[in-house]
């Protein structure tokens, strides 16, 4: 078999993300074969069409099969995106919110290895056999913030991973993450988006869709009234306002030290630094994207190590 191939996944609650897609936490299943190939996962003789939907919030990820099916996706998209065969031997890595890393890691490690054997799959019409020959998991938003070493020289630095339905907290001193500052605020992009779909239907009662919202707060162009942009605006700014005061309550003071900002939510942040003001030092790392290249870095340099350890 070829040689084992590393691949990052960051399984968000809202987005799966790997070192280069990104696509809803969404699963839904067909009796029968859908009419398009499109996003279709077969498995286990069952159909699932992955990334539509919104899933509800599921706090142990190793609950029901969706994770897997979504990761067993993930893989498909990555292994045809570098061109590697459709026949793989993966070291997965993945992680975990710092929150409740000492206490899932060893059962998420068995519900994504399984028994380490060959997985028959379709994605997109394609047959695929992975083997899962290891999974490593590391803690969500340090792994990504290790990428930037330019940023850690500060002595003390917040990280906060602005995700889907969370918004997950840490301060790293002198780049060691103190486990008594962690704290995950259900304060996602999600609460974000609800509260100004909310308000638009409350002033003017019309119905948004997520995406027709995004792309507002993208700064695309699209056919929406001046009036509606406007609310959708002031209503980003009053989310930020608010998750930063959030942030300041739960002990971190982005007014008195540098804060990294980072995940879905850190575009939105970008394009807002105005109703942020007041920050010490704010970082914005807005490639979604950087949790799962971290954790593949960080496997990287772990088999260096064990390598050069070798051959010493």
């Amino acid at each position: 078999m070829s040689e084992m191939i590393i691949l990052g996944v960051d399984h968000g609650y809202a987005a799966m993300k790997t070192a280069h897609f990104t696509f809803p936490t969404g699963l839904v299943e067909y009796e029968h074969e859908p009419y398009t190939q499109r996003n279709v996962l077969e498995y286990g003789g069952r159909y699932f069409v992955v990334g539509s939907g919104r899933q509800p919030l599921q706090k142990d990820k190793t609950q029901t099969e969706d994770y897997y099916l979504l990761t067993l996706a993930a893989i498909a998209k990555e292994l045809e995106h570098r061109g590697a065969e459709h026949s793989a031997s993966v070291h997965l890595a993945a992680g975990l919110p710092l929150t409740s890393f000492g206490r899932d890691k060893k059962s998420f490690r068995s519900y994504l290895y399984r028994d380490g054997s060959a997985i028959p799959f379709r994605y997109e019409g394609q047959d695929y056999t992975i083997t899962i020959q290891e999974v490593s998991l590391f803690p969500q938003g340090y792994a990504a913030v290790l990428t930037q070493t330019e940023l850690l020289d500060e002595p003390s630095v917040i990280v906060a991973d602005i995700g889907g339905w969370t918004v997950d907290l840490m301060r790293l001193d002198n780049r060691i993450p103190n486990a008594a500052t962690c704290r995950s605020l259900e304060l996602g992009m999600i609460r974000c988006i609800d509260g100004i779909s909310e308000q638009i239907r409350r002033m003017f009662g019309v119905s948004m869709t997520d995406a027709q919202i995004e792309s507002v707060l993208r700064g695309d162009a699209s056919s929406v009234d001046e009036r509606i942009r406007a609310v959708i605006h002031a209503q980003a700014d009053k989310y930020i306002q608010g998750l930063l005061s959030a942030i300041t309550e739960s002990g971190l003071d982005t007014r008195a030290m540098p804060a990294i900002f980072l995940g879905g939510g850190a575009a939105l942040m970008k394009r807002r630094v105005a109703a942020a003001e007041g920050l010490c030092r704010p970082f914005i790392l807005d490639d979604v994207c950087l949790n799962a290249k971290g954790y593949e870095r960080l496997v990287g340099q772990m088999s260096r190590r064990e390598r050069s350890g070798q051959d010493g």
